[in-house]
């Protein structure tokens, strides 16, 4: 159990905090630090590792009693390892982190506001030095991603979807996508700042080709025709003028 014991921890639902890491000696302490600090008081972490050689699993080992489970194998990238986390979580909710991010104290503020478990709540985080803030349409997400760094998942989701392989870098984008239009969950903003997200990562610096080859298929499948055409329009408009 991690966090204060202020409010007692069976008072409060258990969140599961997922870590995937992959050689992340340099980021990792200061990633778990950063979660040992959290004033919610019922918090399980459950780490992936995939076969790391810089000293990351001793960090890991070095950590054993904080950490509620981990396994470091070989696995076929961050969203085998987040799809394989999930079957070791026990909490009522969820919540990924990257290795080389740090939560902030807003962390628990909002999480002492997870009530609803047909709600996705979501706060903002820190990327490229700017708060993310709040999407408001669906055509919003299907623009852009909200990171899931910034997000509180009912454990009911990974119950109905487990996250697409085929997608190596946008396979939470998807996720997203189909949480918004599934009329089982809705998504909420809550306006914390609850982590500062590492924008040097590949999710970063790299495409998923064959999710932006599907996107507008899946915009079409998820979110209907009129965010389909506004989608189409744009990626039309971005062209015509790069061609000028």
């Amino acid at each position: 159990m991690i966090g204060s014991t202020a409010t007692a921890p069976g008072d409060l639902p258990e969140i599961s905090i997922v870590l995937v890491t992959y050689n992340a000696a340099e980021t990792l302490q200061a990633c778990l630090d950063s979660i040992y600090k959290q004033q919610y008081p019922n918090l399980e972490v459950v780490v992936i590792d995939g076969a790391s050689n810089d000293g990351t699993v001793e960090i890991l080992n070095e950590n054993s009693s904080r950490i509620a489970f981990f396994k470091s194998e070989k696995d076929n990238g961050i969203y085998d390892a987040m799809n394989k986390a999930l079957g070791h979580i026990t909490g009522a909710w969820v919540y990924f982190l990257g290795a080389d991010d740090v939560l902030f104290d807003d962390f628990s503020a909002l999480a002492f506001q997870l009530k609803d478990d047909g709600v996705i709540y979501y706060g903002s985080v820190i990327m490229n030095g700017k708060e993310t803030g709040p999407l408001k349409s669906a055509y919003q997400l299907a623009k852009r991603n909200l990171c899931h760094q910034a997000i509180f998942y009912p454990a009911s989701v990974f119950k109905k979807y487990s996250y697409q392989t085929k997608y190596v870098i946008n396979a939470d984008h998807l996720l997203n996508m189909m949480c918004w239009h599934d009329k089982d969950y809705s998504f909420k903003y809550i306006d914390n700042t609850i982590a500062r997200f590492n924008d040097t990562g590949v999710s970063s610096v790299k495409s998923d080709v064959l999710f932006e080859k599907d996107r507008p298929a899946l915009i079409f499948k998820y979110f209907g025709l009129s965010a389909w055409a506004r989608y189409i329009f744009r990626v039309a408009k971005v062209r015509l003028f790069a061609k000028k």
